[in-house]
């Protein structure tokens, strides 16, 4: 369990670190956005490119923000518990946590499927097989907008985003385990 922690937590601090200053990349895009429909001509991809990446900066970042412990919280009788009442109250909420998450990757997986042009109902099965090359990709889905992007590239942020989410409540899950065996985290 111990080792799991390590390398889960390791992963999405360090991702959690270079996605934090994704900030700046969405803030340059809405500066572009305001200074072209200023004094230029107003461009089409700059509404939805910063939609795309605040997208990428709140899944990507949720990770982090779990670790953290940054989520919101009830303190009023929280904050008195004490390490075990807590772990246990931790433990049963993040299994419902983690269960969400899986509803949220299914649907994440099979809305890029849909998006890669597959419209069955094995959408696990086909986006691994678009991975390895044995099935092959559809009519592609775009964005109704006059700028018409692929919503393929942002549909699988949110499958690895939701996916990092889902190993990061384990790994939460494995941490109150040890608390609740009496093991310092």
């Amino acid at each position: 369990m111990r080792g799991y922690i390590r390398g889960v937590d390791a992963l999405n601090y360090r991702l959690g670190r270079v996605v934090m200053y994704g900030i700046f990349v969405l803030m340059a895009i809405l500066l572009w956005s305001s200074i072209s429909k200023t004094f230029f001509l107003p461009t089409l991809w700059t509404l939805e490119m910063a939609q795309f990446v605040m997208v990428g900066y709140y899944i990507l970042g949720g990770p982090y923000s779990i670790q953290l412990g940054a989520n919101v919280r009830m303190d009023l009788l929280y904050g008195e518990w004490s390490i075990r009442r807590k772990a246990w109250f931790d433990l049963t909420t993040v299994c419902f946590l983690i269960f969400y998450l899986c509803v949220l990757l299914y649907g994440a997986v099979s809305s890029t499927a849909y998006s890669l042009g597959y419209w069955k109902d094995a959408p696990f099965s086909y986006l691994f097989g678009v991975l390895i090359g044995t099935e092959e990709v559809g009519r592609m889905e775009r964005s109704s907008s006059a700028w018409r992007p692929l919503m393929w590239p942002i549909k699988a942020v949110m499958i690895v985003g939701f996916f990092l989410m889902l190993l990061q409540c384990i790994s939460e899950l494995f941490k109150d385990v040890l608390r609740l065996k009496g093991h310092t985290i």
